[in-house]
């Protein structure tokens, strides 16, 4: 019984932390990223515009973009022909946040 009891409050807490995980998430995208991807991912901002960022929303851009690169520019930030594009956040977030944030941009896809 002890043992069953134990399982039970792992299998609670480990619950409560993904949904404390996923809400630290979405604000992490609202710190760092909203200001120019937008809180829905469109990338329907000023600065979004600016740039030229792509919509996360769309499966297609989802697809072309790999896990790998996106932490990359997220850790790194991206350059284009010298010119910043996105401000590297490797000094600002640990790897596990910034893995954290690829998992919300995927959940910013919408269905086909």
């Amino acid at each position: 019984m002890k043992m069953i009891l134990k399982a039970s409050l792992v299998a609670a807490l480990c619950c409560l932390a993904g949904t404390a995980l996923a809400a630290d998430s979405a604000a992490l995208w609202d710190k760092h990223c909203a200001s120019c991807h937008a809180k829905d991912g469109s990338g329907n901002t000023r600065m979004g515009k600016k740039v030229g960022v792509k919509d996360y929303r769309d499966a297609k851009v989802q697809e072309a973009l790999k896990d790998d690169k996106a932490f990359k520019a997220i850790k790194e930030g991206l350059t284009e022909k010298g010119e910043e594009k996105m401000k590297p956040l490797g000094d600002k977030l640990t790897d596990a946040e910034i893995m954290e944030l690829i998992k919300f941009l995927r959940s910013l896809k919408k269905a086909p």
